[in-house]
């Protein structure tokens, strides 16, 4: 995963990143009091990634870093759910960070 771009707008955090190792290209999460409201994914497949969305919304996203890190994908030891996992633990560290 590559470095994460975090903004705030009207109490929501809004996270972007590029995955790694996946065919997705980016991946943007909206997250209000550590729960995810939203997700957009640009490329990788549809389907599967629309299912995902559905799944994590209203999500803690402790949650979502349990369950989906470590998933590889065929014989790639990644996997958009571990990206997305990786992406959220890497906002997790930043707010960590900020608030210490």
């Amino acid at each position: 995963m590559s470095e994460i771009n975090i903004k705030e707008e009207n109490g929501i955090d809004i996270i972007q990143f590029i995955p790694k190792g996946v065919c997705s290209k980016m991946m943007q999460i909206k997250i209000k009091d550590e729960r995810v409201i939203d997700a957009e994914f640009i490329g990788g497949c549809a389907g599967n990634l629309s299912g995902i969305k559905m799944l994590i919304q209203g999500m803690h996203i402790s949650e979502i870093v349990e369950k989906l890190s470590g998933l590889p994908c065929g014989s790639r030891k990644t996997s958009c759910p571990d990206q997305l996992a990786q992406g959220i633990k890497a906002y997790i560290d930043e707010k960590q960070k900020v608030h210490s």
